[in-house]
């Protein structure tokens, strides 16, 4: 299953990596890709999008679905 958020606040390359590592952390996910022009990511897995936000939120970005 595939699922895009909303993540504000990537700047640079090392804030889409910290966001993919946030993610590919979360139980259930696969793959995810961050994207600062797009302010977004699209994650790959089967996981609830709360705990996306939950991740993305706790390295230091805002998130929403």
């Amino acid at each position: 299953m595939t699922q895009t958020i909303i993540v504000e606040g990537m700047t640079c390359e090392h804030c889409e990596q910290s966001v993919e590592e946030a993610l590919e952390e979360v139980e259930g996910v696969t793959s995810a890709t961050a994207d600062r022009d797009a302010e977004s990511a699209t994650v790959e897995g089967s996981v609830e999008p709360d705990k996306l936000v939950t991740a993305v939120e706790d390295a230091g970005y805002d998130a929403s679905v």
